[in-house]
């Protein structure tokens, strides 16, 4: 089963940009198109908390972005 047409025109990001969702059916995905957060869907339901997402604004600072190293 996939993702009613209908929801994926409605679902943003949940971050304040609320930005649209792209939706990848193989890999049973949600990605953002502003931040590049990538959402899971499982059991053909989006999982939409930033805590459990991948990739975006937060993996790139955890990476040491503009961060001096010794």
């Amino acid at each position: 089963m996939a993702l009613d047409p209908q929801l994926l025109e409605i679902l943003a990001c949940p971050d304040t940009h609320h930005a649209p969702l792209d939706y990848d059916p193989q890999a049973q995905t949600l990605t953002c198109t502003e931040c590049g957060r990538i959402f899971e869907v499982r059991d053909d339901v989006p999982v939409l908390l930033l805590d459990e997402a991948r990739g975006g604004p937060a993996t790139d600072d955890a990476r040491g972005g503009s961060a001096t190293q010794p």
